[in-house]
């Protein structure tokens, strides 16, 4: 009995923490999308705040033509400044990726 009722007590114990982490991944992922919608938002605030959590996102190609587009658009030259440099760290990492990628050629 004893045994059985440690075994029930474990389960549960890692079905709440299954649980939580399934919320916690709902959770991140709703705020990614929140924040690439803010980086267009009418209010300066919420577009600087997506800028600083997009400068520690991975650098990608979608996420460079994103950032291409909201320089181009940005009117506060502030905001803009920014965002060129973030958009130049992600280009500089991904030139360096680039550069890094194996030819596959033998020599």
């Amino acid at each position: 009995m004893r045994r059985s009722s440690i075994l029930r007590t474990t389960g549960i114990a890692l079905l709440s923490v299954g649980a939580a982490a399934f919320v916690g991944v709902l959770v991140v992922r709703d705020q990614i999308s929140r924040h690439q919608r803010n980086l267009f938002s009418s209010q300066a605030l919420k577009r600087f705040a997506a800028l600083g959590y997009l400068s520690g996102a991975p650098a990608s190609v979608e996420l460079v033509q994103l950032l291409r587009d909201f320089c181009t658009w940005e009117p506060n030259a502030i905001l803009r400044r920014r965002a060129n440099q973030i958009l130049a760290r992600m280009e500089d990492r991904l030139e360096r990726q680039a550069g890094a990628v194996p030819t596959g050629i033998a020599g």
